[in-house]
């Protein structure tokens, strides 16, 4: 008994030492596995990111940490995988778990899609948030009483609703080429097994988000395009092979920015290349912007100019 109780007391030390999530961290890095999901069963990404922010508390309850259940679905008589047990509505229930975070936003999708008290909400306009929001909780979704305003003010503080039209919410959300943001999650989803990734729109271009294993001739073929052209767009020379989750432009970047980004303050390890796929802008321009020659880098705090050149000292 001794030994147990000093083995549930180092998982509980564990348990609460691990960085929590913000929202808006949350949300960066699921958003694109949202919008997949959305390809494969026509639930508005708003909806299944709100839910999911709603449902793990941005990913920090218990319930997700233990066991991946990002969305609260219980294990119900048909439910055949991994089990866990956790307090809810009622001591000691049954909750469905997951090998993967991934695993979790696919059964909720086909949770809903395979529920026939469900089936009306897939009669609604695509990017009808409101509608599902409030469809969900007249079908029993959740008990909370105001589980649909709840998850309304949640897509609109944080424009949601932007994912519904394969928007990545702010520039280069999902892309950070210093870390992984996507740790724990597969690379087994697939939207259309027969022809090419599910794309979206950043910075208003074209985009995918790479896979494990992903080379730039692989995403060519799925895509339709030649692996040269990904090289020339992404301003990266043959043989390089892109990180899991990173975003791939499939059409040439622009010159400047939009007019709202006029200047970069660069933080630690940021580089040229780093802030001009942030913004969807071409590196030799930028480069040549800044007065700065190709392969040098900016320090923490330096200003870049995004649109204008910068000032001969």
């Amino acid at each position: 008994m001794k030994y147990g109780f000093v083995i549930i007391l180092f998982f509980t030390l564990v348990s609460s030492m691990q960085a929590q999530y913000t929202r808006e961290s949350y949300i960066r890095k699921y958003q694109l596995l949202a919008i997949e999901e959305m390809g494969r069963s026509g639930i508005p990404a708003s909806i299944k990111m709100g839910q999911a922010i709603l449902e793990s508390g941005n990913g920090n309850s218990q319930l997700a940490l233990r066991s991946n259940n990002h969305f609260g679905i219980k294990c119900k008589s048909t439910w055949r995988g991994g089990r866990v047990y956790h307090d809810d509505d009622e001591k000691n229930e049954c909750f469905r778990a997951y090998k993967s975070v991934e695993e979790s936003f696919i059964d909720h999708s086909n949770f809903l899609m395979g529920n026939p008290r469900y089936a009306f909400l897939f009669q609604l306009a695509p990017d009808d948030y409101k509608g599902w929001a409030k469809g969900l909780k007249e079908a029993g979704y959740a008990t909370a009483r105001h589980y649909d305003r709840t998850l309304i003010k949640i897509i609109e503080d944080h424009e949601l609703y932007n994912l519904d039209y394969k928007q990545a919410l702010r520039p280069l959300a999902a892309y950070e080429g210093r870390q992984q943001l996507n740790q724990g999650m597969s690379d087994r989803i697939t939207i259309n097994p027969f022809n090419s990734r599910k794309t979206f729109k950043l910075n208003n271009l074209e985009a995918v988000s790479a896979r494990e294993g992903d080379t730039y001739e692989i995403l060519a073929q799925a895509m339709g395009m030649e692996a040269w052209e990904l090289y020339k767009y992404n301003d990266h020379a043959e043989g390089y092979r892109p990180q899991p989750n990173e975003v791939v432009y499939i059409e040439a970047k622009h010159r400047r920015p939009a007019r709202n980004h006029e200047y970069h303050t660069a933080t630690e390890g940021e580089t040229m290349h780093f802030i001009s796929q942030m913004y969807g802008i071409k590196l030799r321009p930028l480069y040549r912007r800044n007065r700065m020659s190709p392969g040098e880098q900016p320090h923490a705090g330096d200003v870049v100019y995004l649109r204008s050149r910068k000032p001969a000292n």
